[in-house]
């Protein structure tokens, strides 16, 4: 168990690292990040003490650059490597009444010419990702045709995919949902059923990604997990936690026991880690990437917070004696099977963690670890001036 918690890989947003807010302010912090560059520089420093997190997603244009290979090697000198590419086609005044699902062909073009740009910054950086996720849907009935909406998302999903199994034969597709806002009558990718149904149609490299924080209260999360993984077809996840709606708080902060059963899910399934490295044929393994917004909590340690209660729910459910577990489901033992699950649940992992931790070479405890490296004064003082990065920057 040890090794393969060692193998884990958790991804952490380059937004995370920036101001964020609610839908009302944006807070300043100091120390933020002013560029992509330094948003890096900070995701490095959650790898560094959990040993972990060995990527960054970005986000376009949030996270340009003039040279992206640059922006690659200098992710490869902190130890770490650009994740996930990650479009944007909801913050231009032109995607109002949508990007690749508005009725006007111009925007579209322009949104997909934007997917596609992003395909090419994935090949330049060596990302294995494309994640989309799409602001796009309406707010009242006859405002648009549903059905047409979702054949300019075809058209726009095929587009992107065929250049990207054309220029980026490593990259997958992965398709976001979300069930309302901003549209609030229809949203043009509301459930992961609406999404398979499109990676269907693109090919086997689009797969869905599950964001924790996009369903309806009550969503029995980890029954769409086991589906997707049964089909082959589940990408990734946006982990997060909410309360009410999509709140992008750290995950498991709400509910630690749902992000307990999704990861069992994902232990029954054997999808921790590749099961064959260096064959993605046979790589059955999802990604783990995070999706926050810490609005009130410092960054970096929110993050590092964030990647160990990932890693204490994974060791929970591998914790789970799973031929225990089979002995009593065959056997009809209701109690006996939830037993064994709710025993594994309540067990104390962080000594575990901490000896995973001791024996890739790190400190026990990731928090105090940074705490004491002297970092944030650094950063603090260092990047006085300027314009701090932001959501939206």
């Amino acid at each position: 168990m040890r090794k393969l918690l060692a193998r884990q890989h958790i991804e952490t947003p380059s937004w995370a690292y920036a101001n964020s807010g609610t839908r009302f302010k944006v807070f300043n912090q100091q120390g933020i990040p002013r560029d992509a560059y330094e948003k890096i520089a900070d995701a490095a420093q959650v790898h560094r003490y959990t040993g972990v997190a060995p990527t960054v997603a970005i986000h376009i244009p949030w996270d340009t650059v003039d040279d992206y290979a640059d922006l690659a090697r200098f992710a490869r000198d902190e130890g770490v490597a650009i994740g996930a590419v990650n479009p944007n086609t909801f913050q231009e005044d032109d995607y109002r009444l949508g990007s690749v699902c508005n009725p006007d062909p111009k925007i579209r073009r322009k949104a997909i010419d934007h997917l596609i740009e992003c395909v090419h910054i994935g090949a330049e950086t060596g990302s294995k990702q494309l994640s989309l996720w799409f602001a796009d849907g309406t707010n009242y009935p006859g405002q648009d045709s549903i059905r047409d909406r979702q054949d300019r998302m075809a058209d726009a999903l095929a587009q992107t995919y065929q250049v990207m199994t054309d220029v980026a034969p490593e990259m997958t597709m992965l398709v976001e949902y979300k069930f309302f806002e901003p549209a609030f009558y229809t949203m043009d990718l509301p459930d992961w059923g609406t999404s398979l149904l499109h990676c269907l149609h693109l090919g086997e490299r689009a797969k869905v990604l599950v964001d924790t924080g996009h369903h309806a209260p009550g969503t029995n999360i980890e029954m769409i997990v086991a589906l997707l993984l049964r089909e082959g077809r589940l990408g990734g996840f946006h982990f997060n936690s909410r309360f009410y709606a999509d709140d992008d708080l750290i995950v498991g902060a709400a509910d630690p026991f749902a992000l307990f059963r999704i990861m069992l899910e994902i232990v029954q399934a054997g999808a921790v880690v590749p099961s064959a490295e260096g064959d993605p044929a046979a790589d059955n393994s999802v990604a783990f990437m995070l999706d926050q917004g810490h609005n009130l909590e410092p960054k970096i340690p929110g993050e590092i917070r964030s990647v160990m209660n990932v890693q204490e729910a994974t060791a929970k459910a591998l914790s789970v004696d799973l031929d225990a577990l089979g002995t009593a489901r065959q056997a009809g033992d209701v109690l006996g099977a939830n037993g064994i699950v709710m025993d594994a649940y309540n067990t104390d992992v962080r000594p575990l963690l901490e000896q995973v931790r001791t024996d890739m070479g790190l400190a026990p405890d990731p928090l105090a670890a940074y705490a004491a490296s002297g970092y944030q004064q650094k950063i603090i003082e260092e990047r006085v001036g300027g314009t701090a990065a932001g959501w939206g920057a």
